[in-house]
């Protein structure tokens, strides 16, 4: 009998990716295409529904060109989350650009609706702190701002989903209209207690239950498609999981207290704090649901970042002090160790653990000797101050925490992060031996397994004094107060 194939969709921020997946959790074939990043002069940041459509369609003829459908178990999904898109039901057209996670335009709507006992409800019903970075409030723009979404509201035409959601309605041509608790979970519309939408949430940003998908479990049968007609036979839809709860599900973090790093555009910091309800979800973090499946729920806090392989690319294409991300190694170990330059990169504020949406970037701490080695620095050191001031929550909050922190994502490749990243936090850091730990991941929610090798590879142990740590953390916090 010849190999079955999963064939997994990973749509990040920056791109789609296809995967063919074998019955070992390999992968055997793979093929990407960027989509732009539509960014206006107010830091709006938009991504166009039909290119990442159109990629897809692009990615598969070229992966039917080597391979059959009829050798495709089942597609998986995985997908950037909190990105808010908007379409027509009846059409299933595109009704705007989907606001993209990082985007914080619709931080005016959240401070008119923001009191304290309204943020204390949305907190403790959802989890997530009240934030445009989520997205109701995107939603909630696009009702008050786009003349197309107002006018498919009128005629209850209105779609609203995450990408998950609207891949699912393209895949399916429609006829499913679903999401799962990885990726409702980050709405903010979504009840934890029962997993469902909450209608007075809804109400409070304008978003009727019509507008928004069934959810389900994440491995859950979402319905079959014909890969946009390419396919002569109908492929069941198995597995949806958001990108970074499905990169958990591949480091094998099943048990309480371990953790891991997601180093994308951003970086998601999650802990997994396993079936049972958390008894405290008021903290300064995000409580969220790391899948459903059969029915079981395990839960994680999570702190977001929202600039990580950003920042880099910030460097690079708004800078122009570096050509590519790769030379931020060499540049940050040949910098003077007595530079005391911070880079806070506010760029649409600070989320978790501060919640500063007010807050602008800046370099501070400057000398007459800093220079581009030092700016670089101090670009990737900002990263690791965000991620130990979250682990400190993290203990806070949950208690013992593991000793060994799993990575993943482009930038795990940069060994003076990865040193840093041991150094600041005094954890072992071990290393994912693949890129592809989100499509890895809701891959093996359709196989029903858990990774059978050890997945993981460099391993960086820690080399600088708590002292030391200590004095550098302290200048970090000092500026992100004085900042304020």
């Amino acid at each position: 009998m010849a190999d079955k194939y999963i064939l997994a969709i990973d749509q990040s921020t920056q791109g789609t990716k296809l995967l063919l997946i074998n019955q070992k959790a390999e992968i055997v074939w793979k093929n990407s295409l960027n989509h732009r990043q539509i960014v206006n002069n107010q830091g709006w940041v938009s991504h166009d529904l039909n290119e990442i459509k159109a990629n897809i369609i692009t990615l598969l003829k070229k992966l039917l060109t080597e391979y059959s459908a009829t050798e495709f178990q089942a597609v998986a999904i995985t997908n950037q989350r909190e990105t808010a898109a908007a379409w027509s039901k009846s059409s299933g057209q595109a009704l705007a650009s989907a606001i993209v996670w990082q985007d914080s335009r619709a931080q005016n709507l959240v401070t008119k609706i923001m009191n304290p006992q309204k943020a204390s409800m949305v907190k403790q019903r959802t989890g997530l702190q009240l934030s445009p970075y989520f997205s109701a409030a995107k939603f909630a723009w696009l009702l008050k701002n786009n003349a197309k979404v107002q006018a498919a509201a009128q005629d209850n035409d209105l779609a609203f989903g995450t990408i998950d959601t609207w891949l699912l309605f393209q895949l399916t041509s429609g006829k499913n209209y679903k999401t799962e608790a990885s990726n409702a979970c980050r709405t903010q519309l979504l009840n934890l207690h029962t997993c469902d939408w909450d209608s007075d949430i809804c109400q409070l940003f304008g978003i009727e239950r019509q507008q928004l998908p069934q959810v389900v479990d994440s491995n859950d049968h979402f319905g079959s498609t014909d890969l946009f007609g390419l396919s002569n036979v109908q492929i069941p839809i198995l597995s949806i999981l958001g990108d970074s709860q499905a990169a958990l599900y591949a480091h094998g973090c099943y048990q309480p207290g371990s953790f891991k790093i997601t180093f994308g555009t951003g970086s998601s910091v999650m802990l997994n704090l396993g079936s049972k309800f958390p008894t405290n979800i008021d903290n300064q973090l995000n409580t969220s649901i790391a899948w459903s499946r059969n029915g079981q729920r395990q839960y994680v806090l999570e702190g977001n970042i929202n600039y990580a392989g950003a920042t880099i690319t910030w460097l690079k294409d708004n800078l122009q002090l570096i050509t590519s991300p790769a030379e931020t190694e060499a540049l940050a170990l040949a910098a003077s160790s007595q530079d005391e330059t911070y880079l806070i990169p506010a760029f649409s504020g600070l989320g978790a653990p501060y919640w500063l949406p007010n807050i602008q970037a800046a370099f501070v701490g400057m000398s007459r000797s800093s220079g581009k080695a030092e700016l670089v620095k101090a670009a990737l050191d900002s990263l690791n101050y965000q991620i130990a001031d979250i682990l400190d929550e993290f203990a806070r909050q949950y208690g013992q925490l593991d000793n060994l922190i799993h990575v993943d994502g482009g930038m795990i490749q940069n060994h003076y992060l990865m040193q840093t990243l041991s150094d600041f936090t005094q954890k072992n850091v071990v290393c994912a031996q693949t890129a592809e730990l989100s499509a890895l991941g809701t891959a093996l929610n359709v196989l029903n397994q858990k990774p059978k090798t050890n997945t993981e590879t460099h391993n960086y142990q820690v080399q600088m004094s708590l002292e030391q740590v200590n004095k550098k953390r302290h200048t970090w916090s000092h500026w992100i107060k004085k900042l304020q």
